[in-house]
This record gives structure tokens, C-alpha cells and sequence, in this order.
């Protein structure tokens, strides 16, 4: 297959999807007679990044294929196209966030127990309904609490390809207040991120507009003691949880 038509249906599909297309999903561009392999789909989109050096955009690889987006040092540049949307972050919900992401399975009172404050379903509700968190299993205890843990769409929202990429949570405190107090492992699968994997960094710090601007106001009540009953985990691919 001639390699500059490859390039072309490539990064046709990925301007038009606005979103990761997984490795099928772009063999599916192409007829059966002359379909590429995944070697060849991966230098396809190798050679396209290459064109796109020195320049405001790039392919970036998750979990769940690949996606085409602005480069992280023109994200404040492009965030004004939307001026009236908020730069902020809820505290809560990204702490609560981290506590699932970093400690997974994790259960509801487990969060509550680190945090010292109940879990308030607006923040439980709004991680829910982005398809970042999902009931993964019970704890064999009283009441077969839920475990809960991270999609695969967590993942490829921050442009991550496994949560071994998740990046050291002092960054993810200079990005939203998270109280460095909190009790977080930081182990060996968190420490080793270094510069050797800006991407991780890069993918947190490039998410900050698209994340602020949908927080709704309730999360600001972050720390009600309302209970979370009854929420139901949508569909999603769980990510390997990591280990205790």
C-alpha cells in the first residue's frame, strides 16, 4: 500500500473522530483486499507524528488505540476560545479521584476513612458519569461493600497507556490543591515516573481545561456528608488494579 495514502486515511479518520480510535477501528478504514496490519497502521501513525514535529498538534497512544490533539504547550492558547468556561478544579474530586486511581480496588468507606469526610455523591456521580470510575467487585465484609476502580476511558482521557504511567502525586498537587497530607502510597509504580515518560506529565497538565470547564458547582459541596447509595458503574473496560 502506498504509504502517503496510508498517512492520508489516517489522519482523515482521526480529525474527523475527535476522539481515540483503537487499532481495529482504523484497520476498518481500508478494504479486506488490502487492509494493513497493526505493524503497518503503528508506522503509519509514527510516520505522521514525524510530520507533525515543530508543529501545534500530535498522535498520542492510550489504552484504548490512538487520538490526534493540540500540544500541551498550546493549551492555554486554544482554552481562550472558550472564555467563559472556568478554570478551576474541584479539590474533593480529584482527591477522590486519586485515592481510586492510586489505591484501586478501593471501597467507599476506605476513600472516607483517608479523606476524614464522607464520600459526597455529586463527586461519586459526575466520576460515574464520565466513565472513570466503575464497581469492579465487593469486599468480602459485612455488607459486600463495592470495590471500586478506573475505565479504560480514565486512561485514555489523560493519554495514558497503563496506570504505571499515573504521574508522581506531587505533580497532581501542584495541578489542583490535593492535600499533600493525604495518606497515598507512593510506591515503586509511582516514583519511577521521570523524564523518561513526559507523556504521562504532559497528558495530566494538557487535561486541565477539558476537566475544569464540566466540574459542576455541586462538587464545590465536596465534602457533605450526604451518603452515596444506590449508584449504579457504567460500562467500561476496568484497568489492572494496582497492587496494595
Amino acid at each position: 500500500m502506498n504509504e502517503q495514502y496510508l498517512k492520508n486515511v489516517l489522519e482523515a479518520a482521526l480529525l474527523a473522530a475527535g476522539k481515540v480510535l483503537s487499532w481495529a477501528e482504523l484497520g476498518q478504514l481500508f478494504n479486506d483486499a488490502d487492509r494493513p496490519s497493526v505493524s503497518e497502521l503503528r508506522a503509519g501513525i509514527q510516520a505522521l507524528n514525524e510530520d507533525y514535529a515543530g508543529r501545534a498538534m500530535e498522535i498520542r497512544e492510550s489504552a484504548g488505540g490512538v487520538r490526534i490533539q493540540v500540544r500541551r504547550e498550546f493549551a492555554n492558547e486554544v482554552a481562550r476560545l472558550w472564555p467563559e468556561r472556568p478554570q478551576r478544579y474541584s479539590r474533593a474530586l480529584l482527591e477522590t479521584l486519586a485515592l481510586i486511581a492510586y489505591r484501586q480496588p478501593i471501597t467507599r468507606a476506605e476513600i472516607e476513612a483517608v479523606r476524614g469526610v464522607a464520600v459526597n455523591p455529586n463527586i461519586t456521580r459526575t466520576l460515574f458519569e464520565r466513565n472513570w470510575v466503575r464497581v469492579v467487585g465487593t469486599r468480602d465484609l459485612p455488607g459486600r461493600p463495592e470495590l471500586l476502580g478506573t475505565t479504560k476511558e480514565f486512561l485514555d482521557y489523560f493519554g495514558l497507556q497503563t496506570l504505571d504511567e499515573l504521574p508522581p502525586l506531587a505533580e497532581l498537587q501542584a495541578l489542583g490543591g490535593l492535600d499533600p497530607q493525604l495518606a497515598l502510597p507512593v510506591g515503586e509504580s509511582a516514583t519511577a515516573v521521570s523524564a523518561a515518560t513526559p507523556a504521562a506529565r504532559a497528558a495530566v497538565a494538557g487535561a486541565e481545561a477539558g476537566l475544569s470547564d464540566e466540574l459542576d458547582a455541586e462538587d464545590e459541596e465536596a465534602d457533605s456528608a450526604a451518603p452515596d447509595d444506590g449508584l449504579q458503574a457504567s460500562g467500561g473496560l476496568v484497568a489492572a488494579p494496582r497492587g496494595d
